[in-house]
């Protein structure tokens, strides 16, 4: 279940598997439309990373392909 706190993600490419976002300082918090929160943060993932996911998340465009493609095991905890 999502927090009321999260952002619905917009998907414009029509076949993300991102469900919703909350975006904190220094992470990203991604929940998935299979299940599972993850916590993406600068110490994990790499400033670098996140700050690119938080733009691609604001997008609309791209996140789930990232994450598969250069993060997708760094993350704090998860499933939540």
């Amino acid at each position: 279940m999502r927090e009321s706190n999260h952002i619905k993600y917009r998907n414009l490419g029509g076949d993300s598997g991102v469900d919703t976002y909350k975006i904190e300082e220094e992470s990203i918090e991604i929940t998935f439309k299979r299940g599972g929160t993850y916590l993406y943060t600068h110490q994990a993932t790499g400033r670098q990373n996140v700050e690119h996911m938080k733009l691609l998340a604001r997008s609309g465009r791209g996140l789930n392909a990232f994450i598969n493609a250069h993060v997708k095991h760094k993350y704090v905890k998860g499933p939540l």
